[in-house]
């Protein structure tokens, strides 16, 4: 009796431990199966992709022979910066104009522009010296400059009349010096500002508005730079500001005669700069 026990326990056992196996065998076999099929799926997407990316290089090989073969072909090749094009006779004529500018200064330029303002800036200090201002007029004129852009602010009561956009004949000598600093350099634009304080204007005068009087008054300079003195009109032009840039408050005598004024920005028409170049 205990043998037939024993016997059915092992035949138990036996029949226990071979279905097992058999789930295992089969639970196996579809992981096998589910990892051969994205294998498949995953190669086929790795040869679909570096199929795209043969081509592209393919384009991209031929775009850049393209441009070899261009740049090759041109003896008087061409560089683009910040969207500046210049040739190299012209950088050449540059490196020339360069090691006549402050060390200093030169150190601090990163790009083509800045190189080209460097010139033009020293180019215009050169001719800008204190023959500008003249004897008694220290007071009415103030010369700043900044990098390369120069801005010569002149007092209401030594170019105009009170509401008026008449140049007084005293400004001539003033203007006759700016027209020679403007024409000592080609590469330039000039903006001539009218400013006015902030009272309004008087009822029944020959001017709207303090608008209107601001740019009478800029116009008025700069065909007196235009018309008496020599300066083309293509660098030119005129602004009216009015009241609303003022240097300080309106409320007092002396901050409204502060606040009428006329300001003449000069400033480096790189375009012009290199036509210049490519002329010499």
């Amino acid at each position: 009796m205990k043998k037939a026990i024993a016997l059915t326990m092992l035949a138990t056992a036996i029949f226990a431990t071979s279905c097992v196996s058999k789930k295992k065998y089969v639970e196996l076999e579809n992981q096998y199966n589910d990892t051969r099929s994205t294998l498949t799926k995953t190669q086929f997407e790795k040869e679909e992709i570096e199929a795209k990316y043969a081509k592209i290089e393919e384009r991209v090989a031929s775009y850049n022979s393209k441009i070899q073969s261009l740049t090759d072909s041109n003896n008087s090749r061409l560089q683009e910066i910040e969207g500046v094009v210049i040739s190299e006779n012209d950088k050449e004529k540059m490196r020339k104009a360069l090691a006549n500018v402050d060390p200093q200064e030169l150190a601090q330029a990163k790009t083509l522009k800045d190189s080209m303002n460097l010139i033009v800036s020293h180019n215009l200090k050169k001719n800008l010296d204190s023959s500008l201002v003249g004897e008694g007029e220290e007071d009415d004129i103030k010369i700043n400059i900044d990098e390369t852009v120069v801005m010569i602010t002149i007092s209401d009561k030594l170019l105009f009349k009170s509401g008026s956009a008449t140049v007084n004949s005293k400004a001539n000598p003033l203007l006759e010096r700016l027209a020679k600093v403007i024409n000592s350099e080609p590469a330039l634009e000039v903006m001539v500002e009218g400013h006015t304080d902030s009272q309004t204007v008087k009822p029944g005068a020959y001017i709207k508005d303090n608008w209107e009087l601001s740019v009478d008054r800029s116009t008025a300079v700069i065909r007196k730079l235009q018309d008496d003195y020599g300066v083309a009109p293509e660098k030119l032009i005129a602004a009216g500001r009015s009241s609303f840039h003022p240097l300080t408050e309106n409320e007092t005598k002396d901050g409204r005669a502060t606040n009428r004024r006329t300001r003449i920005v000069i400033l480096p028409n790189l375009d012009k700069f290199l036509a210049l170049l490519s002329a010499k």
